[in-house]
C-alpha cells in the first residue's frame, strides 16, 4: 500500500471555505492534486494559484490514478454521492487499495455503512474531520480526529501532517465523526454561555472586554473566551469563519448519535433547538459567533 508522502497523488473533492486552504497546504507540501468541485470557478481559481494541480470534470476523473481521495463536503450525503452513488462517483475511478478519506463533518452511523460499502470494492475509509476553523486550516495547525484502521492512519499521516498539528486515532470507522460532533457540542455550549454572560453583564454596566479578560484568568475560561471573546464577539466583527448553519448541523448530528444509542440527553437536545432556531433567525450563512446577536434577541423578549 502506498504511503501518502509527497509526491503521491491525491484527489481532493470540495474546495469550499475549509477545503481550499487544506488543499493549498497539500499542494505546498509537494503532493500532486487532482481536483473536483461543483463550482468550476473554485477549481479554476485554485489551479490559477497552484498550477501543478489538475482540474477534472467529475469525482471519477479526479480519482483516476490517485493514491487517495479526500472529500471535504457539506455533509455525509454529499460525501456518499461523490464517492459511491453518483454515476460518475469516485469509486469508478479508484483502484483497489486506494484510500478514501472523508474530512467532512458527517453522521458517524452513515460513515460506518460507507466504510462497509467501500471495503466491498477494496477501498479503505478513514473519517478524519477537523477542528480549528479557517485560520488553522490556512496555517496547517488543524486538529484531526481519525476513525478507522491504525495502519491506514499511518499511510495517511504525511498528508495529515501537511494540514494539521494534532492527529488522533479515535477508534474504528465513524469514531472521528462522532468525536467531532461531540466536540462541537461542547464548543457551541461554551460559546452560548459566554454570550449570555456578556449580555447580562453589559446590561448591568460591565465592560465586555474586561469581562472576557476576567473569564480568561478565572474558572470560566474556555475556547470561547480565549479564542472568540476579544477577537470576534467584543468588537462585534463576527468573522471567525464558521457558519451558524454548520454548527447547527453538527449539533443535529450529535443529537442523532444520542438518539441512535437511545440516550436521553436534555442539554444536547436543548442545544440543537437553540442553534437551529438561531440559524433560522440569523440565516445559516451567519458567522457562528453571531450567536451573540441571537442571545441579545432573546434577552429582549418578554418572559
Amino acid at each position: 500500500m502506498t504511503t501518502l508522502a509527497p509526491p503521491a497523488t491525491i484527489a481532493f473533492i470540495g474546495l469550499g471555505m475549509m477545503g481550499k486552504p487544506m488543499a493549498t497546504r497539500l499542494a505546498a507540501a509537494g503532493f500532486r492534486l487532482r481536483l473536483y468541485d461543483l463550482s468550476q470557478k473554485a477549481i479554476s481559481d485554485f489551479v490559477g494559484a497552484n498550477p501543478t494541480a489538475v482540474a477534472t470534470a467529475s469525482p471519477k476523473a479526479a480519482a483516476q490514478g490517485a493514491d487517495a481521495v479526500i472529500t471535504m463536503l457539506p455533509d455525509g450525503k454529499a460525501v456518499r454521492q461523490a464517492l459511491i452513488e453518483a454515476p460518475d462517483a469516485a469509486q469508478h475511478g479508484m483502484a483497489a487499495g486506494t484510500l478514501a478519506i472523508d474530512m467532512s463533518s458527517s453522521n458517524p452511523v452513515d460513515t460506518q455503512k460507507l466504510a462497509r460499502d467501500l471495503a466491498a470494492v477494496g477501498v479503505a475509509l478513514l473519517d478524519a474531520p477537523v477542528s480549528g476553523g479557517v485560520k488553522r486550516a490556512v496555517d496547517g495547525s488543524l486538529s484531526i480526529m481519525v476513525g478507522g484502521n491504525a495502519a491506514d492512519l499511518e499511510r495517511a499521516r504525511p498528508a495529515f501532517g501537511a494540514m494539521g498539528k494534532t492527529i488522533t486515532l479515535c477508534g474504528p470507522a465513524g469514531a472521528g465523526h462522532a468525536l467531532k460532533a461531540l466536540n462541537n457540542y461542547l464548543s457551541a455550549a461554551g460559546l452560548v454561555a459566554m454570550c449570555e454572560a456578556l449580555v447580562v453583564g453589559e446590561a448591568f454596566g460591565l465592560d465586555p472586554g474586561t469581562m472576557v479578560d476576567v473569564f480568561n484568568t478565572s474558572t470560566g475560561k474556555s475556547n470561547a473566551t480565549e479564542v472568540k471573546g476579544r477577537q470576534f464577539v467584543v468588537p462585534r466583527n463576527f468573522v471567525a469563519g464558521f457558519t451558524t448553519g454548520l454548527m447547527a448541523k453538527d449539533l443535529r448530528t450529535a443529537g442523532e448519535v444520542a438518539n441512535h444509542l437511545q440516550l436521553n440527553m436534555p442539554g444536547l437536545r436543548q442545544a440543537v433547538a437553540y442553534w437551529s432556531d438561531a440559524a433560522s433567525k440569523l440565516g445559516g450563512s451567519a458567522d457562528h459567533t453571531e450567536i451573540f446577536r441571537y442571545a441579545e434577541m432573546l434577552s429582549d423578549q418578554d418572559g
